[in-house]
């Protein structure tokens, strides 16, 4: 009988502590985001017609349904490159000693002590005509003229494939790091090769790092207006400069409240999918 108070006590203390928390989340998300879709139900920007007029002129407009795929595309490039270039780093790490893991770990985190204003700049003159990648490609005579590597697709990836670098890499060193080092030993012993116990052992309960790296690099590139914008130039536009130049420029906030409903559901959608594949992942690697 005595617990019952008990535990309603810690019950009531859990949810006072937590009720700050709650207040912040429902005042400066939640809150916002209703605001942003109340606005984004008005069919001009007088705000006299309600309606979802501002939604279907986005789905029926190719120009706005062909900003979302470039950006949809473009952080899934992104996540590939970051997860090509992050799993063997990952992997390095936990093969060897403490010294130079110390020298990996700092040379991943670099990214993050630095402030992305200039790191985007950094690779602007890396990137550009007269950067460091054409002076070196002439100077060896692999080139005769500069390659144009500013305002392009390839630059904005690889520019924002370094910048999400860590988002990719911890998780996965985190992950290869629960995985027991004896398995590799005993695959092995049993006539196992090398990428067989890769992609056979090491790669499945290597998975939910895998899932979790992809989901945090991915949110992180689509959303990256300054990279994106610096990089890409005036060339290339992405949604987060297209939701600017709606609102800002072009003062439409219906629109601009609309085209941030619609991006924030295709990311959750797609946070969904790699959401469901690192449950299955992980029973795939508890198996």
């Amino acid at each position: 009988m005595g617990a019952a108070p008990a535990s309603r006590d810690v019950t009531s203390y859990g949810m006072g502590l937590a009720a700050p928390l709650a207040l912040f989340f429902l005042l400066f998300f939640v809150a916002p985001l209703l605001q942003l879709l109340w606005l984004s139900l008005h069919n001009d920007t007088a705000g006299l017609h309600w309606g979802l007029g501002q939604y279907l002129h986005f789905l029926t407009d190719p120009f706005s349904l062909g900003v979302l795929g470039s950006t949809l595309l473009l952080g899934a490039e992104v996540t590939a490159v970051c997860l090509l270039l992050g799993f063997p780093i990952a992997w390095l790490y936990q093969r060897v000693g403490p010294k130079l893991q110390t020298i990996i770990i700092l040379i991943v985190l670099l990214p993050l002590l630095t402030s992305v204003v200039v790191r985007t700049f950094a690779w602007i003159v890396i990137l550009g005509r007269q950067g460091i990648v054409n002076a070196t490609l002439q100077s060896l005579g692999i080139i005769d003229t500069p390659l144009k590597l500013l305002y392009t697709q390839f630059g904005v990836v690889i520019a924002l494939a370094q910048v999400q670098m860590p988002l990719m890499t911890l998780p996965l060193i985190t992950a290869l790091g629960r995985i027991d080092p004896n398995l590799d030993d005993a695959s092995c012993s049993l006539g196992a090769g090398s990428w067989r116990t890769f992609f056979r052992i090491v790669l499945p309960l290597s998975l939910p790092g895998v899932i979790a790296g992809c989901t945090l690099t991915y949110a992180a590139a689509i959303t990256a207006f300054i990279t994106q914008s610096l990089i890409g130039g005036g060339q290339m536009l992405f949604m987060p400069m297209y939701l600017y130049q709606q609102a800002s420029t072009l003062q439409n906030w219906p629109f601009a409240a609309a085209i941030s409903i619609i991006f924030l559901l295709a990311v959750l959608a797609v946070v969904s999918v790699f959401t469901t594949l690192g449950r299955l992942s992980r029973g795939y690697g508890g198996a």
